[in-house]
């Protein structure tokens, strides 16, 4: 496992996906991107990741659904906070969020040798 790798992806996903949510708190027009958004920032999580460690298949798409994962739930865990969300949210968002990172990862893989 790459940390700097996965610190610097975890935390672009992360800012991403908090900033999406925060944005939508206030806008209508955002908050109808969640969902395209939060899958969208979890997929560069996953590419940047694999990206920058240049990791075995493995660990490639582990730490791309764990960065794609984690930051979805950080994201969604905000949006419930600020009352804009559902709570069975922070488990399918997590868990599709999560999806979305290791395809990111795995794609990202096919083309960065390690």
């Amino acid at each position: 496992m790459n940390r700097r790798a996965l610190t610097v992806s975890l935390v672009i996903a992360t800012v991403l996906q908090v900033a999406m949510v925060v944005a939508g708190h206030w806008s209508l027009a955002v908050a109808g991107l969640f969902l395209v958004g939060g899958l969208a920032f979890s997929l560069v999580g996953g590419v940047i990741y694999a990206l920058m460690a240049k990791p075995a298949w493995n660990e490639a798409i582990g730490m791309g659904a764990l960065v794609g994962g984690l930051s979805a739930l950080i994201g969604i865990g905000v949006s419930y906070v600020l009352g804009d969300v559902e709570p069975i949210l922070l488990v399918l968002g997590t868990v599709s969020s999560a999806a979305t990172g290791f395809v990111g990862a795995a794609v990202t893989r096919m083309f960065v040798k390690p």
